[in-house]
């Protein structure tokens, strides 16, 4: 049986590290604070690791053991995040070929969440 509260964590931390990584690998392209602070930046991974063996945790739990459901949605969830601070801090357009792989990642996670 599927734990909901353990799957809202997951996501909820999922989200939480999937942010801080797009900070810390795509920071130094925007911010000069993460330009100036290599060794600040390479130390993130830390937390953000830790965030995400949270998420992985939980999702395992949710799902009676099975570690593929976590993979596959924190791929889903990486994808819309990505896609999501590139549009809002970089600008970059929505393309077609953007928009179908988001269709797909959203896919890939209503199968995971609500397929049994």
């Amino acid at each position: 049986m599927v734990n909901v509260s353990n799957i809202v964590i997951g996501i909820f931390f999922g989200i939480l590290a999937q942010v801080a990584t797009f900070y810390q690998l795509q920071g130094p392209m925007k911010y000069e604070w993460f330009k100036n602070h290599y060794w600040l930046t390479v130390m993130m991974g830390i937390p953000i690791s830790m965030l995400f063996m949270f998420s992985v945790k939980n999702m395992i739990i949710a799902f009676d053991g099975q570690m593929w459901p976590s993979r596959l949605i924190g791929f889903g969830i990486g994808a819309m995040v990505f896609t999501y601070m590139s549009w809002s801090l970089f600008n970059e357009p929505l393309t077609l070929k953007t928009l179908i792989c988001l269709i797909l990642a959203f896919g890939i996670l209503i199968v995971q969440l609500f397929l049994k």
